[in-house]
This record gives structure tokens, C-alpha cells and sequence, in this order.
């Protein structure tokens, strides 16, 4: 009998937009608070990180604009597919991110959600600065570059 299995470290759900609008300058991984039909939600790869952003609230980190679909089979006690959630990290790391955020024009950003090696869903986040249209411009210009340079020493391979 063929088990129909989902490979979890094959979950890695993005916030593309996050690397294009934003310079990443430390990343830290998080844990995040869920109900049951989340996790099973994200497990089946249901869900989407564009954008997110983090805040402080009563001196905990909140997630916002992470989108996890409601199950499909999840009854009357089904979440609430855009709340805000909390996230877990070490209180020196969230007293290194508040300090951070003093400054003008640094912000937390959502970067991945991915289930680990031990099955807990975890959030890549980033403390992040804005970029300029112009940055944006050299920053494809750069990738582009990059790829071209890849492709071509695989061919000559």
C-alpha cells in the first residue's frame, strides 16, 4: 500500500518581494505560535508571506500579513486565515531588534516560513532598510549579470 507522504523539507515558502524592496542587514530565525489547523495548513505548503512585516507589541514580536489558507478539512474550529501571530525568540535578540528599530528607516520583514528537521514550522526574518527605485535598477542589473555568468561557465563545464 502506497502512503501518500508530504516531504516537509521540501516547504519553504518565500517573500520574494522582501529581497528586491528591501537590503537584508541580519537575519534571525524565529518561531512562531500556531493553532492545530495551521501547522496542517502549512504542512500542505497553503501559505503565502507576501507582505509581511514584524512589530512590537507589549515588548513580544508580532508577525502581520502572513496569510495561512484555512484547512480543508478543519471544522467549525477552523483559524483565521490573516491574524497576527506571535513569534519566539531569545530575549536578547528581541531586545537587539528593538534597539535596532530605533533607528530611521530599519524594519522586520518576513523572509520564509519553513517546517525544520524536528517538524515545527519556523520564520526566517529579517531586519531590513528600505531600498531606493535606483537600488532596485543595479540590484536587477547585478542578478542579471550573475546568471549570465553562471550559465555561461556551465556551459564551457
Amino acid at each position: 500500500m502506497a502512503e501518500n507522504k508530504i516531504d516537509y523539507k521540501k516547504i519553504n515558502i518565500r517573500n520574494k518581494r522582501a529581497t528586491f524592496d528591501y537590503e537584508i542587514l541580519e537575519e534571525y530565525i524565529a518561531g512562531v505560535v500556531l493553532y492545530g489547523t495551521e501547522i496542517k495548513s502549512i504542512r500542505m505548503g497553503k501559505a503565502s508571506m507576501v507582505d509581511s512585516y514584524c512589530y512590537f507589541a507589549d515588548g513580544e514580536l508580532w508577525i502581520r500579513g502572513v496569510n495561512i489558507s484555512e484547512y480543508s478539512w478543519g471544522t467549525c474550529n477552523n483559524h483565521v486565515p490573516k491574524r497576527d501571530r506571535k513569534l519566539l525568540l531569545t530575549a536578547k535578540e528581541l531586545s537587539k531588534l528593538s534597539r535596532s528599530l530605533q533607528d530611521k528607516g530599519l524594519t522586520v520583514v518576513g523572509l520564509r516560513l519553513f517546517i525544520n528537521e524536528r517538524g515545527l514550522a519556523k520564520i526566517a526574518i529579517g531586519l531590513a532598510r528600505g531600498r531606493k527605485s535606483y537600488d532596485k535598477r543595479e540590484y536587477l542589473k547585478a542578478n542579471d549579470a550573475k546568471r549570465e555568468m553562471d550559465q555561461a561557465m556551465k556551459r564551457y563545464k
